[in-house]
């Protein structure tokens, strides 16, 4: 149970009391957690105006949900900015859920231009969109836990941790925060919100897994695509330990994260961490093997 300001409430109430009859813009709704998000605002009673490229394919989750009846849904590219802050103008959000990104590390190798952009600018796009908005409004920007300086000491990062980035997509991501940051500080510093009335925060998690996700290179997908065609699961890195969690998991972390913007917006304008516990943490090989198994 939670104690706040509306009493003593569990989550799916918290949420309702937060989000029901609220707008929100959700960037990227047509993802894999982008439509596990739809669906729960639309469940907790939120007006969604959704933002993002067509879904990959016909038996996308979006299509499985039925997205278009739970949503405005807009299909543009974020990177295009005036569309963007047309559409950000015109629906008044009080929340901002930015999904929307190319978040592939493989593909970040073969289209890094791409990456940079889609992930840095993007973000930058719809900060300025918010900037512009004359109104309250929690923004909640989903980045990765791969955001950082990769120290191999094998200890949980901490959010003030030196960030870095290896890969393409990693350094993009890291490069989302050092926007996410400069915007905050620049135009929607926490000790000036009676000002401005804006409130950012940036969630950093990573390795998610859960059904609807279809990409290439994320290993649950990878395995039920070697089961259903008879092939040999291809492990790249077997003795890799990774702090696994369901896609259900850090989204609620999301949206008690606007809960609290709403509650205490200056003090919840920061950048936080999802992930399991130290001792839930799996190598690749132990998913496999368990995957295998059921």
């Amino acid at each position: 149970m939670l104690n706040g300001k509306n009493g003593s409430m569990n989550y799916r109430q918290l949420f309702e009391v937060t989000y029901k009859g609220k707008k929100v813009l959700l960037t990227g709704h047509t993802g894999f957690k982008g439509s596990w998000m739809l669906l729960w605002l639309h469940t907790a009673g939120a007006i969604v105006k959704g933002y993002a490229l067509t879904p990959d394919s016909e038996n996308s989750l979006y299509n499985m949900i039925g997205g278009d009846n739970l949503c405005d849904s807009v299909i543009e590219d974020i990177r295009n900015r005036e569309r963007l802050e047309s559409e950000i103008d015109q629906f008044q959000p009080d929340f901002v859920f930015h999904f929307a990104a190319q978040p592939l590390v493989r593909r970040s190798y073969e289209e890094p231009d791409y990456t940079f952009d889609v992930n840095i600018m993007g973000t930058a796009n719809v900060l300025e969109g918010v900037r512009k908005l004359g109104k309250p409004c929690a923004v909640i920007i989903i980045t990765t836990d791969k955001v950082y300086e990769n120290n191999e000491t094998g200890v949980a990062y901490c959010e003030d941790d030196r960030l870095g980035g290896y890969d393409p997509y990693s350094a993009s991501k890291a490069g989302a925060e050092i926007v996410i940051n400069s915007y905050r500080n620049s135009f929607f510093n926490p000790s000036k919100y009676e000002q401005h009335q804006k409130s950012i925060a940036s969630v950093r998690a990573g390795n998610v897994i859960g059904g609807g996700d279809r990409a290439k290179d994320r290993i649950i997908p990878d395995i039920i695509r070697a089961f259903t065609n008879n092939e040999t699961v291809v492990v790249r890195n077997p003795v890799s330990v990774r702090p696994w969690q369901h896609v259900l998991e850090p989204l609620s972390g999301y949206l008690l994260m606007g809960a609290k913007m709403v509650m205490d917006p200056a003090r919840f304008s920061t950048a936080v961490n999802f992930g399991p516990y130290p001792s839930d943490a799996l190598t690749v090989e132990e998913v496999v093997k368990l995957a295998i198994s059921e």
